[in-house]
C-alpha cells in the first residue's frame, strides 16, 4: 500500500506515519519548501513538496497512492489573518479530497477534530450524535474544522469512501510546535501556571491516536465519523498528574471566569494585536474553557475495536521530551 500521508511533519501526522511504516506501508509525505523535517528523522519514506493551498501540487505529488491520510491542519487558537486559517482547513481539505478523486484513491482517512462535536455545559460526555451547528463554533480553528469537516462527511456519502476521525486531545512526545496542549506542559514545566480555571479536556495517547487512524481506514464506515479518546480530566487534574511526574508543585488557585478573561483581552490585545505574536490567552479560549471538553469514545469502541487506555505515560514522554528537547 502507498500512503499519502499530509501534516506528516507535525505532531499527530508525525506519530501516523511512522505507525504506517512499522505495519509496512510505503510511504509519500507531503511537505513544504519551508518544513522542518525534524519528527521524520529514521523514516524511511519519500517526500513530495506541496501545500495544501496549491491544488496543482497536491494531485501531482498524490498521483500512484492507494490511501491518503489528510492530518494537516493550521491549528491555532489565534491568528491575525483569519482568512488563511478557512484557506488551509477548509479549501485545502477540499482540495486534498479533489485530488484524490481525480487519482482513483480509494481510501480516504480525514482527521477532524473532538472541537467540532456538541459539549454541554453539564459536563456530561458528548459523542457523535450530541447536537451541534456552525453557530456553537467559538473561533475561528472551531469554525474552520467544522466546516472542512461537513466537506469530509458529504464526500464520503458519495462514490468516494472517506472516513472521518476525531481526536480528543492528543498528548506525547514530538509536539514540535507545540500545540495548545502541548503549551500547557512546557508552560507548566517553565512554572508559568500559577492559578488554574475550572475546565477539562480529554486527554488521549498520541501513539494510540495514530493507530486509530489506521484501524479507522481499515474499519470505519465512509460518511461517518469517530471520536478517538482517553481519559476525561479536569485542568486540575492534569495540572496535578504534571505535578506527580515532574516533582514540580500543582497550582493551588483557582482563577474566577470574570479575572480569567480580563486577563485573555490583555493577553490578545497585548500579545496579539501589538506584539503580533501567538498570546497565551484570548478571549476565544476563556469562553470555550467554560465548557468541559469531555467526550466518549463508545462508538469507536463498537465498531474499530478502540480501546480507552490511561494517559499517565503519554505525558511522562511528553515532559520527557520537551525537556530533552529544550522547550523547558
Amino acid at each position: 500500500m502507498l500512503a499519502f500521508v499530509t501534516g506528516a511533519t507535525g505532531f499527530l501526522g508525525s506519530h501516523v506515519a511512522h505507525v504506517l511504516a512499522e505495519q509496512g506501508a510505503d510511504l509519500r509525505l507531503l511537505v513544504r519548501s519551508t518544513s522542518n523535517l525534524k519528527n521524520l528523522e529514521g523514516l524511511n519514506a519519500e517526500t513530495a513538496t506541496g501545500d495544501l493551498r496549491d491544488p496543482a501540487s497536491l494531485q501531482k505529488a498524490m498521483a500512484g497512492c492507494e490511501t491518503v491520510f489528510h492530518v494537516a491542519a493550521d491549528y491555532r487558537l489565534w491568528v491575525r489573518d483569519p482568512a488563511e486559517m478557512y484557506r488551509s482547513n477548509v479549501e485545502g481539505t477540499r482540495a486534498v479530497l479533489e485530488a484524490a478523486r481525480k487519482n482513483g484513491v480509494r481510501n480516504v482517512v480525514y482527521t477532524s477534530t473532538v472541537a467540532t462535536i456538541g459539549f454541554t455545559g453539564n459536563g456530561h460526555p458528548a459523542d457523535e450524535d450530541s447536537p451541534v451547528s456552525l453557530a456553537g463554533m467559538i473561533g475561528h480553528y472551531k469554525r474552520s474544522k467544522f466546516m472542512a469537516e461537513q466537506v469530509a462527511l458529504e464526500a464520503g456519502q458519495g462514490a468516494m469512501r472517506v472516513v472521518t476521525v476525531n481526536p480528543t486531545t492528543p498528548i506525547g512526545e514530538q509536539d514540535i510546535k507545540p500545540t495548545p496542549t502541548g503549551r500547557i506542559v512546557v508552560d507548566f514545566l517553565k512554572r508559568k501556571f500559577p492559578a488554574y480555571v475550572e475546565t477539562g479536556l480529554n486527554l488521549v495517547d498520541v501513539r494510540e491516536c495514530a493507530r486509530g487512524h489506521i484501524t479507522a481506514m481499515e474499519k470505519g464506515n465512509s460518511g461517518e465519523r469517530y471520536i478517538l479518546g482517553g481519559e476525561n480530566l479536569t485542568l486540575k487534574q492534569i495540572l496535578d498528574k504534571l505535578a506527580a511526574i515532574s516533582g514540580l508543585p500543582s497550582p493551588t488557585v483557582k482563577l474566577p471566569y470574570a479575572v480569567a478573561y480580563v486577563a485573555g483581552a490583555v493577553d490578545e490585545m497585548f500579545s496579539g494585536r501589538l506584539l503580533g505574536r501567538e498570546p497565551r490567552a484570548t478571549i476565544e479560549t476563556v469562553r470555550m474553557g467554560k465548557k468541559k471538553m469531555w467526550a466518549t469514545s463508545g462508538k469507536a469502541e463498537r465498531e474499530l475495536g478502540w480501546k480507552t487506555i490511561p494517559v499517565d505515560g503519554a505525558l511522562r514522554r511528553a515532559v520527557e521530551w520537551f525537556k530533552a528537547n529544550g522547550y523547558a
